[in-house]
């Protein structure tokens, strides 16, 4: 039975590399990190290939400090003194009792400081230099002894306390997310949208193909006259937005006194396939803002976009402001790019091929699946997002714990390929979008600094997909001859922990400096932090746009717009797999 188990994982993880558009690099891999220094070696191959090369007396200083190191490490072994390492994918003591395992992982931990090393040294562009680094650190990760059972011995000990069922639950459980077409990072079935997550009580006023737009429930007598509407990503669903009470930021909204509406976007199937970026600002985010209007009976209205939703209505008002009309009373924009020139390490999946080779094959129809969005994003953290549940579900036989935010994470959503080609060339590989009239959107120039209302700005500082300098480069776009109307706030940790950090639970810190300035380092020099969430300065910020109080409308829509359904509606539940 022994044999049957890892042959099954082997295959495995082969079928993972081969999905993989690195998978050449993997392949390498086995090479590299048990004989860097080969004279053939595929690493040095590969580096040909990418068109980079290494200065010979670099190559030869860093053989001569890694044999080095490689002899101090022999003699220590000679000598039985264990070697020391602080790594916390090693932080069990299986790794540091066992002489074999622990040298084992010295081993490849010298080798992966080598290889990284290596690829710091190379003599490239900096935009290669950068591929070439993400596709050693992802080779390096995929090696890591901690993620085969032969060089586990936590899953070998696991295995032995268990009477080899660990094993068998790992394989029945492999087997059931090949099935999936990915790997479980939650226990699903404790999640259901509309049951536990997505619970916040409101009613589906208004649908079209592109989306649906959710009116939520007041929970005060008294509300803003102003409506706030949110437009969350079209990547994922908008229910990393209202969770769970005790961290939805819809329902805290709504807890401030705000009349909340919501666009609950569409998960393309193909009858979508021909949808364009112009179709989502001019069917999805202006037709929100028409209907939010209509029901609400107010001209303007505070506008929300949380990373690509900010993008998409970031664009929808600044084509509103071509046709002479300015609908928002404020703009939020939370880890948004409006100036992609940082894109951080997404970086490196695109260039002018990569991008000509999506528009040969969805540019004129077609779908970008949810599940090779799910990969991209998983590959740019491998350790949290793929090894560390290969080593828990695989090869420990554990079943994930239930996270709601894990969930949301793996309930995700295809893209229409028009739409996301546009996106990808104007955006990513152009970074046209700031620029003053250059783009024609839904008939109208896009010129963002026409867009005429006072904006908050929110970065993580943990952010690997929206650096925090990026989302602070709109203060520089937005309001250009008022920065006095921007404000930033950064907050701690990462993409979504950052934002989904409820006041209630005083978590995590922010800094705040009311000096914005073109200079985002100068800003952090200068700016204070505060323990805690960052919600309060947002909800201030609203309050202050949001008018008059007025009370609560005592039913949802308006005449023309009656209860299509509960939220939180159809368009929500429809799944990518």
């Amino acid at each position: 039975m022994s044999d049957n188990p890892q042959t099954m994982y082997a295959n495995w993880l082969q079928q993972l590399m081969q999905q993989n558009p690195l998978q050449e690099w993997m392949k390498a891999g086995s090479v590299g990190l048990n004989n860097p220094f080969a004279q053939d070696s595929s690493m040095l191959s590969m580096l040909k290939e990418f068109g980079a090369e290494i200065d010979p007396a670099v190559l030869s200083r860093l053989q001569s400090e890694y044999f080095s190191e490689l002899g101090n490490l022999w003699k220590d072994f000679i000598a039985s003194k264990l070697p020391q390492f602080n790594d916390r994918r090693f932080s069990s003591t299986d790794w540091h009792k066992q002489t074999t395992h622990a040298y084992n992982v010295a081993v490849y931990l010298l080798n992966a400081r080598f290889l990284n090393l290596l690829a710091e040294s190379v003599q490239a562009p900096e935009k290669k230099k950068q591929k070439i680094r993400f596709a050693v650190q992802q080779m390096v990760d995929a090696m890591s002894p901690a993620n085969f059972l032969a060089t586990n011995p936590e899953a070998q000990a696991k295995l032995l306390e268990t009477g080899g069922e660990s094993l068998m639950t790992g394989i029945t459980q492999m087997l059931e997310d090949m099935q999936k077409g990915r790997i479980s990072l939650t226990d699903e079935s404790a999640f259901e949208v509309g049951k536990n997550v997505a619970t916040t009580e409101g009613t589906v006023v208004f649908e079209n193909r592109l989306f649906q737009l959710i009116q939520y429930k007041p929970l005060n007598k008294m509300v803003h006259q102003r409506p706030l509407l949110m437009v969350p990503p079209c990547i994922n669903k908008f229910y990393i937005l209202d969770l769970q009470p005790e961290n939805s930021l819809v329902r805290y909204a709504i807890e401030q006194g705000h009349t909340v509406f919501l666009v609950s976007w569409a998960n393309p199937d193909q009858s979508m396939s021909d949808v364009t970026w112009d179709d989502y600002i001019e069917h999805g985010a202006i037709k929100a803002i028409e209907v939010v209007q209509e029901i609400s009976k107010q001209d303007k209205l505070n506008v929300f976009g949380f990373c690509v939703g900010g993008t998409i209505v970031s664009t929808a008002l600044a084509v509103l402001a071509d046709r002479g009309v300015n609908p928002a009373s404020s703009l939020t924009l939370l880890t948004t790019l409006l100036d992609f020139a940082n894109t951080g390490i997404l970086d490196v999946f695109v260039d002018e091929l990569q991008v000509s080779l999506r528009e040969q094959t969805l540019g004129h129809g077609g779908l970008m699946p949810g599940r090779d969005l799910a990969s991209t994003f998983s590959s740019l953290r491998p350790n949290d997002l793929v090894w560390n549940y290969v080593q828990s579900n695989y090869l420990k036989g554990q079943k994930p714990p239930a996270f709601d935010l894990l969930y949301w994470n793996s309930d995700s959503t295809n893209l229409p390929g028009p739409m996301f080609c546009w996106y990808l060339r104007n955006t990513y590989l152009e970074n046209s979008l700031k620029e003053a009239g250059k783009l024609m959107v839904a008939g109208n120039k896009v010129d963002l600094s026409k867009i005429d209302a006072p904006v908050f700005i929110y970065g993580s500082k943990e952010d690997h997909i929206v650096p925090w300098q990026a989302a602070f480069a709109s203060s520089g776009i937005l309001n250009p001859k008022k920065k006095s109307r921007n404000r930033f706030v950064l907050g701690a940790s990462g993409h979504i922990a950052g934002v989904i950090n409820p006041a209630s639970k005083n978590k995590r810190s922010y800094w705040i400096n009311d000096k914005l300035g073109n200079d985002s380092q100068a800003w952090l020099d200068a700016a204070k932090e505060h323990p805690g969430s960052w919600w309060p300065e947002w909800a201030t910020f609203l309050s202050e746009h949001a008018g008059k109080m007025v009370k609560a409308p005592t039913k949802a829509g308006s005449l023309g717009y009656s209860e299509i359904e509960s939220a939180p509606g159809r368009y929500v539940k429809v799944r990518a797999d």
